[in-house]
């Protein structure tokens, strides 16, 4: 984990002091594809089939609670802490799919183990720390990070082309190039606390830093 940030959300990711798999980078896209399946099996989405005979079958997984907490906390002021803990493990593993999909690590990602991705942020005090209005409007009050954000994503697509060569010839992940992917990821996450797990109430800043 990266010190010497006050920010409630922290995120970092352990840059490889290694040469990375040159096959499994090259085989990127199609070796994500079974965690990818396991991580939208419960990041939400709903699955519906139908037979020749006109029967429908569905099925759905629950992926990032936001209403819940946002009525607990406006009328209760409380947050579940099973409903905090899914919320936190749940993004936890989305970062490890996502670092892995970025070429930041060639383990195979973990459904619950931290390996080199770090995302931690406490427990709330609701009543102390929280304003329980304030989740009705976060979701725009973060409009200008979502813009931000979408031209970052365009950036980090050209980036993570460019270490796949890099990778494959070097079997090393340009450090200019990591630091920025894990800087927009870091960004997104804070981000994603702050408007839609709802466990701070500081405003997102504009940067990639820690």
């Amino acid at each position: 984990m990266q010190a010497g940030t006050d920010h409630p959300i922290r995120f970092s990711i352990d840059y490889p002091e290694r040469d990375l798999n040159r096959l499994t980078t090259f085989f990127r896209l199609f070796v994500v594809i079974p965690i990818l399946i396991v991580l939208g099996s419960v990041n939400g989405g709903t699955w519906q089939w139908s037979s020749e005979q006109g029967e429908a079958v569905a099925a759905g997984a629950g992926g990032l609670l936001f209403f819940g907490p946002l009525l607990m906390i406006l009328f209760r002021q409380k947050y579940p802490r099973w409903w905090f803990d899914w919320n936190r493990e749940l993004l936890r593993f989305s970062n490890r799919v996502g670092a892995y999909m970025g070429l930041m690590d060639d383990r195979y990602p973990s459904t619950d183990e931290h390996q080199s991705v770090h995302l931690d942020f406490e427990y709330p005090d609701v009543v102390q720390d929280l304003n329980r209005w304030l989740p009705l409007v976060k979701w725009f009050l973060a409009i200008p990070h979502y813009i931000v954000l979408f031209f970052l994503y365009i950036a980090v697509v050209v980036v993570v082309v460019i270490a796949w060569f890099a990778i494959l010839f070097t079997g090393r992940y340009p450090r200019g190039l990591f630091d920025f992917v894990e800087g927009v990821l870091r960004w997104q996450n804070r981000v994603a606390g702050y408007a839609f797990l709802l466990v701070t109430d500081r405003y997102p800043p504009f940067s990639l830093g820690a």
